[in-house]
């Protein structure tokens, strides 16, 4: 078993990209993919491309699309022995279009996850991970696509209570989803600036800004990106920042999801600080400029 648990949302990215800009009711000419996503399989994808080994803690239906799933996830060396595949659930999937302009739209049907509800988590505490006596103690990424009430019941549940907890909110619209955790000590919060702005109130500056604030109300550690603007990782009362580096953006989707994985690699190689901020976001540069295959 790996020391690094992905816990959270696996499914099928269909995604339209065009380079040209797009408005409501724009139809141009692009290119359709359909590739593995979801945040935990992003982060997943990320750390086996860093040679870091790591298990899914998932849900997938017992149907083509959810077998072609953990088929892709095992041959990157990605762990599957503990998901959970459900008899009654169909495998979630999710949708976007991506202009020059960045994001359009996106779609994300991940109703079977947020069903399956704390039998993903089955194997923290019936032996298999670990057990309530004996919690697991390692890296585990996790993702607001789990339902309301489950995100609410793991901040004061035995499953993650001792992990080096890291959580990305999936979206801005589920991130309210994540304010139960946040005072969480052993927990790092990886999100945008927009997301930032919805757990603050209102708007924020900068990601400087946003991070500080964010710390000031007692959340032990975060890290806010903010596209191609300088990002900042807040922790007690000290704030550092970095500035990605500056490229062509060829794609969008996943983008968080591989900066959060290279920035918990970063700090597992030795990395701390600005030194780690930096190195995931030159991780995620990479990923947005298309120089890394997914």
């Amino acid at each position: 078993m790996s020391a690094i648990l992905c816990i959270g949302s696996v499914l099928w990215d269909v995604i339209g990209r065009t380079p040209a800009h797009m408005a409501l009711g724009s139809d141009v000419p692009g290119h359709i993919v359909r590739i593995p996503g979801g945040v935990a399989m992003n982060v997943a994808m990320t750390f086996a491309r860093l040679g870091i080994g790591c298990d899914l803690l998932t849900a997938v239906g017992n149907d083509f699309e959810g077998a072609a799933l953990l088929n892709e996830a095992r041959q990157r060396g990605i762990g599957c022995g503990n998901v959970y595949v459900s008899e009654d659930l169909p495998t979630d999937q999710y949708m976007a279009i991506e202009g020059g302009n960045g994001l359009v739209a996106a779609i994300a049907d991940a109703h079977s996850l947020e069903k399956a509800g704390d039998k993903i988590l089955a194997p923290l505490l019936d032996g298999r991970i670990a057990t309530e006596d004996d919690p697991f103690s390692g890296v585990a990424a996790l993702d607001g696509n789990l339902s309301e009430g489950l995100l609410a019941r793991i901040a004061s549940g035995p499953w993650l209570a001792r992990a080096d907890l890291r959580i990305a909110p999936a979206s801005p619209g589920k991130v309210l989803r994540l304010v139960p955790l946040l005072a969480m000590a052993n927990a790092t919060f990886y999100v945008n600036l927009e997301e930032a702005g919805a757990l603050l109130g209102g708007p924020q500056a900068d990601a400087r800004t946003a991070a500080a604030a964010l710390a000031h109300r007692g959340t032990a550690r975060v890290l806010v990106t903010n596209g191609g603007q300088p990002a900042a990782l807040a922790e007690g009362d000290s704030v550092v920042d970095a500035a990605p580096p500056d490229v062509l953006v060829t794609r969008i989707t996943g983008a968080g999801d591989t900066f959060m994985a290279a920035h918990i690699a970063a700090e597992r190689s030795g990395l701390a600080g600005a030194d780690a901020l930096a190195s995931g976001l030159r991780a995620a540069a990479h990923y947005v400029s298309g120089d890394v295959t997914t």
